[in-house]
């Protein structure tokens, strides 16, 4: 079944994504929600962002919000709710991800340090769901967070 996708016949609100030989559900709206993502709409540059590093699946632009004097959100440019989906989609890209957390944090001349944080799920405060890290630097970051 990998690679293919088949909706459960008991319910239309699920959808069963075959990967790697495992069996991951995903709700149909995170499945359909790339029409309306705003990570999408950025990476389709239809809605401007200060982008800083890009590659061919990755993408890093300034956070809207800053919570640090660096705040960069990176992407994967595949639309998954969160970082789990993305990790059983394509394992790799969640290498390609950290490797671009690394070039940002360089880029950024965090050195001395610096936060990379994932929000998943509401009750964590993820705003947007697609995939994303938060690269947050040039301050000292207090323990623990939040």
């Amino acid at each position: 079944m990998a690679g293919q996708t088949a909706c459960l016949d008991r319910s239309s609100l699920w959808t069963v994504v075959g990967v790697n030989r495992r069996l991951v559900l995903m709700s149909t709206d995170d499945a359909t929600a790339a029409s309306g993502c705003l990570f999408c709409k950025i990476i389709a540059r239809e809605v401007p962002s200060e982008v800083i590093y890009e590659t061919a699946t990755t993408l890093a632009f300034r956070d809207i919000k800053p919570q640090a004097p660096t705040h960069v959100l990176v992407i994967p440019k595949e639309h998954q709710p969160n970082v789990v989906a993305l990790g059983a989609s394509s394992p790799p890209a969640v290498v390609e991800l950290f490797e671009a957390v690394g070039e940002v944090a360089s880029l950024e001349g965090l050195a001395a340090g610096y936060r990379s944080v994932f929000n998943t799920g509401a009750a964590a405060q993820q705003e947007v769901f697609h995939a994303h890290v938060h690269v947050l630097g040039g301050r000292t970051m207090t323990w623990p967070p939040g």
